[in-house]
């Protein structure tokens, strides 16, 4: 994975791990709690592929399942969210941008439910049974609401900063001087208007002052020929 990923998803990962447990889990809603861990992945991974999806979600959940007060085996969560980075990667399309925000909508669904029944799934392999005390049916309608309530205003805007470290500033120059230098637009064309521009100038000034009578100072070169010149233009 890139370096840019990299530095752009970590302290985002790290942001919404300690907002969801220093805020959103002291909420005690009913139900579930909002996963806006799960939406920074989902995010990222809508705009980097199932590749970086999965391994920004792996990452992500097991900083979460090693972060206090986390009391469920370790890399139970970081499975779950690697599945989910990965299936949501696999919805980004060719061009890298979604036409509509109906696919991402449909992902963060998706996500909320399939992140309830993984969790809940690995859980009872692993003897966990939190999810029948509590009732799945409630679990994956609270999950699926409150992720749908925080995701607008969490995946567009993950998904607009990722797009952005995308390019990279660099490239974007040196690819822009290919271009440029393909279609005709570089340094010495650039230049050439420049004089080209300075040339219209000098002939529109010359033209204002035949019309007006007013006989600029020449060149020392031409300056005999030149007066006589704008005389002889001047008298008739």
């Amino acid at each position: 994975m890139r370096i840019n990923r990299i530095l752009l998803a970590t302290p985002l990962v790290v942001v919404a791990l300690i907002i969801q447990v220093s805020i959103l889990a002291r909420l005690h809603l009913p139900g579930a709690v909002p996963d806006l861990l799960m939406l920074v992945v989902v995010g990222l991974a809508l705009v980097y592929g199932h590749v970086g999806g999965s391994l920004i979600g792996f990452g992500a959940g097991l900083l979460a399942d090693l972060a206090p007060p986390a009391d469920h085996a370790i890399g139970r969560y970081a499975l779950v969210l690697c599945v989910i980075g990965y299936a949501a990667g696999l919805t980004r399309p060719d061009g890298g941008q979604h036409r509509s925000a109906t696919l991402p909508l449909v992902v963060v669904i998706g996500a909320a439910i399939g992140s309830t029944l993984l969790y809940a799934g690995v859980g009872s392999l692993v003897g966990d049974t939190a999810a029948r005390h509590v009732g799945l049916v409630g679990l994956l309608l609270s999950a699926t609401l409150y992720d749908l309530l925080l995701a607008p205003f969490t995946v567009p805007l993950v998904m607009a900063v990722a797009r952005r470290t995308e390019h990279d500033p660099l490239a974007t120059d040196s690819g822009g001087g290919a271009v440029a230098g393909r279609h005709g637009w570089g340094s010495g064309d650039a230049g050439s208007w420049l004089t080209t521009g300075t040339g219209l100038k000098s002939s529109r000034n010359a033209m204002k002052a035949l019309r007006t009578g007013r006989v600029p100072k020449p060149a020392r070169g031409g300056r005999t020929k030149g007066v006589k010149g704008l005389k002889g233009v001047k008298r008739l």
